[in-house]
């Protein structure tokens, strides 16, 4: 199960499977549509929230572990910076990706947890960008800011459900981070709560909390399952305390007290306000366990006079008690029936016959019935999700239960007396309908009881009820069996199964019994087990029954039988005119060594009643290296191998032993194994933890795919997502089919030339088909239409072709994956095969800016999909930040991808080679429960991938003119240098195509890759290619990748690649004259002959009234005359013009 551990120096360890549907979970509340359906959902930690309860009970929710209270292992954690640190946090969800805002302090601590989330886009500064403080603070801002911009209702997590507050718009916007939200200039410059719609989300959220998955289950678990535990260890810790005589005088407020303080303490500290239905403790001795009394019961006023020695029928004393625990923070409880005094009395040889022991006899008989019958309703439930039709099994189990135990009087008396229900019961213990399409995924309550038992063999009355209940949870996985049929398959576990079924005290008289039984060893000779052989040491009783767990006690070996000794049952002994057979199993020294004996069905009586079992067999166990076991060897096992012990003994190996034996032995084992050395008290705690039960395992493997989703699963993979099933099918060789490599990687990822190295170094492998689509969007139909062309070619060729498929820059891997494997046509699906898919990353061109990767980086390095990641760039400073960080992040998202460094794609390592060009790695057992667990419904082609929040658009020009190298190369490089911050609107990250150069006849191919600042140009080899769908138009173009871009701007910069077309000159009027012109006219035209009546004193003209002006009186005839001159001179220049006819970059 998920636990936290530190890999790297980081909390690690996280279930990349739980993170991913925790995730999915919220988003599912985004996908509703109509006015109450918010757009995404925003999650503000600390201070920024004003410690806001909600939004810390999603950030526990999805940070599991992370943001717990008292987070036990996360110490180290706050000793490295300061707790406001750590909730240094903003989290928008959107449907199809999600927004977060972290530091470079708390980043490392919360990759696990994000880095297989979809479309995440990250906010994230480096940590010499976050030395200062300002910067910093206006970068949170600015990234909320960013957040939401394009969202129009904001869900928020108003309140936990510990603490339900009414929703006050308000009271959000008095938060730190929503006030920011108006600063003009950084900030959004209105107030949040007037351009955006609040709405409360916090009652659908905690639908969705109550959801158990592997991580929640581990935690109940570890954690709840436990302190249930420790009550009933304490329970029996008291019980045990009190002596024949003084449990006499034990009142139910007693007995009862553990159970309530637990319930009452915790209720108190759970703040819990819902006032539903739920289930309560309570504790009850025999006629006072009446249905009125069980309905009137109150834990908080207890019982002081209801003793054992009162509540008996008649009040005589009680031979039965019932009670149940609740876990007062949980959705666990389970109630039991104890006793009294034991059912049994021990061979003693003598045929002189004891008082019958039967009403505790007759209770523990109806209490087993009810507990078969409770078992068979669980049973049923997980198969069918039928509430009547487990009712209607439970009820005919116990009345069949009742005749085989030869109690036919009692059915139809205890018809109409017996109860069975089920109900669901969620993470606060509050119980919720059946119906309810969230009780699938909580736990359940079945319990049965049978009151107003009546008294028909003295006729004193009822004798009160007995109760029995477990939780339990099932767990039911969808399969498509091979002929596209989808069935069902459920199991279920019980999780208070550790908590014993069957319990009693023995009273005065059997206390007595057992003594006498135990004088047997004091005898030399002439008992009815013979002669004692060895002396008291601890040993282990067991039996197939549904109401035995191991018994811990001293075993006494005798030449003629067994005497066991156990704490509450008292004396068993086992003579052998009641063994039929013994058999011996003793793996090894270090094993626990199982002795079966098989007895005959006139020991029955002196048995205890939970031994009893159809098989007629009880197991003891001996200890390895104990005394007894050495003890067997040296001096019962020769004594019991001769004939004049009366006894057959059988030493078995594994091989014989039934199916049951091996069950019994392994779960005695594993008690062993968790308890070393053994507890000498019989209840000082429960013997097994639930972790411990070896019927666990499997059942946890089946909840870590039927919690995540309902999908199907193919019959065929069902060997490998259950290794430890008895179903092995090992995954299909590829036969004949043609084996898919898969490339994916950025643009200027250098895919294409680990492509071309992989062809041209593995020529002898066979025959290399690469399939590169023209553009970098991605369709399905299109690849799929690609394959059934392909097939058709290749018909009739000799050898084995394989097939490269180079995906698209910024697509999804799984979208090319699904495409490949689910093919319309089933017979062109079923020709082909995927290898390995490979991705390829250049650190140098993975961020956009800051942490932020560019879109479907990630996705393209999924684990359970990529085997091989392949580093294209950087590789010579393995220390460059840059490499690091990109590191860090893709192998949070796939860890069990293999990195390879290989500079521009160049890979030349044989290893490296097969690797990448691996025909089973996609379909190693590894690979395939990664893609069920992280990708639901990808075996059937329905898992959605989604898109995020910014979207790179690639635009295509193409052009008929030679462009200028240098000039080419200049604007290029200028790209980097003109990247603008977010939204990037306009921003050109890659540029590619084939052009010509003015200095150059022949085609060349360019790229240039603007993070990185990487170009490459070389000569077309298209005439060289392998077959497959390139780019064969002869004519000039350029790819532009970027975001928001326009065919006109990119013309626009292709113009400034080439010599500056001349343009006709427009003609020149007067008003169209510069004030330059005007001053050249007046310079050249200034000392012209002046009209009478004016005169030029050197600076001004003056006339005759003494009036100065700045220019000639004739200006205005000199600016017409120079009009007229100048429009001579272009209108002979547009003729020359017209006659070259310079055709234009982009004309036909």
């Amino acid at each position: 199960m998920a636990g936290i551990r530190s890999v790297n120096g980081r909390l690690s360890g996280i279930n990349p499977a739980v993170s991913c549907c925790r995730m999915r979970q919220v988003q599912s509340l985004l996908c509703g549509g109509g006015a109450t359906t918010p757009d995404g959902v925003l999650c503000s930690l600390g201070i920024d929230s004003r410690y806001n309860g909600g939004c810390t009970e999603l950030a526990k929710y999805l940070f599991y572990g992370l943001y717990e209270r008292n987070p036990l292992n996360l110490d180290h954690v706050l000793e490295e910076f300061p707790e406001e640190m750590l909730d240094d946090v903003i989290l928008l969800i959107k449907a199809e990706c999600v927004h977060l805002y972290c530091n470079p302090l708390n980043y490392s601590y919360l990759l696990p947890y994000v880095s297989h989330w979809r479309n995440l886009h990250l906010y994230c500064m480096t940590e010499a960008e976050y030395e200062d403080e300002e910067a910093a603070e206006e970068f949170k801002i600015s990234s909320f800011v960013r957040m939401v911009q394009d969202c129009y209702r904001i869900g928020v997590p108003f309140s936990s459900q510990g603490h339900i507050q009414k929703f006050d718009m308000f009271m959000v916007e008095k938060w730190p981070l929503i006030q920011a939200f108006a600063l003009e200039g950084i900030g959004g410059g209105s107030f949040f709560t007037i351009k955006y719609k609040l709405i409360d989300i916090s009652e659908k959220l905690w639908q969705v909390y109550t959801r158990l998955d592997p991580v929640s289950l581990d935690s109940l678990l570890a954690e709840d399952l436990i302190n249930f535990e420790k009550q009933w260890s304490g329970f029996f810790s008291s019980m045990d305390l009190e002596s024949h005589l003084s449990i006499l005088e034990l009142s139910e407020a007693q007995a009862g007290e553990l159970f309530r303080s637990y319930y009452s303490h915790g209720l108190i500290s759970s703040n819990i306000t819902d006032k539903s239905k739920s289930q309560q403790p309570f504790v009850m001795f025999g006629k006072h366990s009446s249905s009125e009394d069980l309905e009137n019961d109150s834990f908080n006023f207890p019982s002081e006079s209801h003793q054992v020695r009162n509540t008996g029928p008649q009040g005589s004393t009680a031979t039965h008690m019932v009670l149940q625990c609740v876990a007062p923070k949980g959705p666990l409880a389970c109630s039991r029936t104890y006793f009294f005094g034991t059912t049994h009395s021990p061979y003693l040889g003598n045929q002189t016959k004891e008082p019958k022991k039967i009403e505790v006899l007759l209770l523990s008989q109806i209490y087993s019935a009810a507990v078969q019958a409770v078992l068979s309703g669980i049973k049923c439930y997980s198969c069918t999700s039928s509430a009547t039709k487990a009712k209607d099994v439970a009820e005919t189990t116990f009345l069949v239960a009742l005749d085989l135990m030869n109690l036919s009087q009692y059915r139809s008396f205890l018809r109409s007396k017996c109860e069975f229900s089920i109900q669901a019961v969620n993470k606060e213990g509050r119980i919720i309908p059946l119906t309810d399409k969230q009780s699938r995924y909580v736990l359940k309550t079945a319990s049965m009881t049978v009151h107003d038992i009546p008294d028909l063999q003295s006729n004193r009355g009822d004798l009160g009820s007995v109760v029995f209940s477990e939780s339990f949870l099932e767990s039911s996985i969808n399969i498509q069996q091979k002929d596209g049929t989808v069935s069902s398959d459920s199991c279920y576990t019980i999780l208070t199964t550790t908590v014993p079924r069957y319990a009693c005290w023995p009273m005065e008289a059997d206390v007595k019994q057992s003594e006498q039984a135990q004088h047997l060893t004091k005898k030399e000779e002439g008992t009815c087990l013979g002669t004692a052989l060895t002396v008291a040491d601890a040993a282990y009783a067991f039996s197939s029954s549904q109401l035995s767990t191991p018994e811990e006690g001293k075993i006494i070996f005798f030449s003629e039988g067994i005497l066991f000794i156990h704490s509450q049952y008292g004396s068993i002994t086992l003579s052998k005119d009641h063994i039929n057979t013994i058999k011996f199993y003793d793996p090894d020294s270090s094993a626990v060594a199982s002795l079966f004996v098989e007895y005959d069905s006139s020991f029955l009586p002196h048995l205890p009643f939970p031994l009893h079992s159809s098989d007629q067999c009880l197991v003891f166990a001996l200890q390895p290296r104990s005394k007894s076991h050495r003890a067997f060897y040296s001096k019962v096992l020769s004594v019991w191998q001769s004939s004049e012990s009366g006894l057959t003994l059988q030493l078995l190996d594994q091989d014989r032993l039934s199916w049951t034996q091996k069950n019994m032995h392994a779960r005695l084992q594993k008690l062993h194994n968790s308890q070393e050395p053994p507890v000498a008290k019989r209840r000082g705690s429960l013997k097994t933890s639930y972790s411990q039960l070896p019927e666990q395992d499997m059942f946890l493997q089946h909840f870590a795919l039927s919690s995540i989703s309902q999908e199907p699963i193919l019959y065929d993979h069902l060997g490998v997502l259950f290794p430890s099933a008895e179903l092995k099918n090992p995954v299909a060789g590829q036969g004949d089919k043609v084996v898919i490599t898969i490339v994916t990687g950025l643009t200027g990822s250098h895919k294409e030339r680990l492509c071309d190295f992989l062809v041209q170094l593995n020529k002898e492998r066979g025959r290399w088909v690469v399939y590169e689509p023209g553009t970098d969007s991605f369709s399905a139909p299109h690849l799929q239409q690609y394959l059934s062309s392909f097939l058709e070619s290749q018909r009739g060729r000799g050898g084995k072709p394989r097939l490269l498929v180079l995906s698209p820059g910024y697509t999804d891997v799984l979208d090319v994956v699904q495409a490949v494997l689910f093919h319309p046509d089933p017979v062109i699906q079923a020709c082909f095969s995927i290898g390995a898919v490979t991705a390829c990353v250049d650190p140098s061109a993975s961020c956009l800016e800051h942490r932020f990767a560019f879109p479907k980086l990630l996705e393209q390095c999924s684990q359970g999909i990529v085997s091989t990641v392949v580093f294209t760039g950087l590789t010579a400073e393995q220390k460059h930040p840059l490499m690091q960080h990109v590191q860090q992040l893709v192998r949070s998202a796939n860890p069990t991808a293999a990195f390879i460094l290989a500079e521009r794609g160049a890979v030349t390592r044989n290893e490296d080679v097969n690797l990448i060009l691996s025909e089973t790695s996609f379909h190693e057992p590894q690979m395939l429960r990664a893609r069920y667990v992280l990708y639901p419904g990808w075996c059937k082609g329905r898992f959605f991938s989604g898109s995020g929040s910014l979207v790179l658009t690639q635009q295509r020009v193409a052009f008929n003119r030679p462009l200028e190298r240098p000039l080419f190369v200049t604007r290029c490089k200028a790209l980097k240098s003109s990247l603008k911050s977010s939204p990037f609107r306009g921003n050109v990250y890659n540029v590619k195509g084939k052009v010509k150069f003015s200095d150059s006849e022949q085609v060349m191919e360019v790229s240039y890759n603007t993070a990185s600042g990487r170009m490459s140009v070389v000569s077309d080899q298209s005439a060289d290619a392998p077959p497959g769908p390139r780019e064969t138009s002869a004519s000039c173009f350029l790819v532009f990748d970027g975001v928001g871009l326009t065919e006109d701007g990119l013309k626009d910069w292709i113009r400034l690649c080439t010599k500056q077309r001349q343009t006709k000159k427009l003609k020149k009027t007067k008003n169209s004259l510069s004030p330059h012109e005007i001053k050249i006219i007046h310079m050249t035209r200034h000392l012209d002959p002046l009209p009478s009546g004016y005169f030029y004193n050197g600076y001004q003209y003056v006339d005759i009234f003494g009036e100065k002006r700045t220019f000639h009186p004739n200006m205005e005839e000199f600016e017409k005359e120079y009009v007229a001159e100048a429009n001579k001179e272009i209108e002979l220049f547009n003729r020359q013009l017209e006659l070259l006819g310079q055709p234009d970059l982009f004309g036909p």
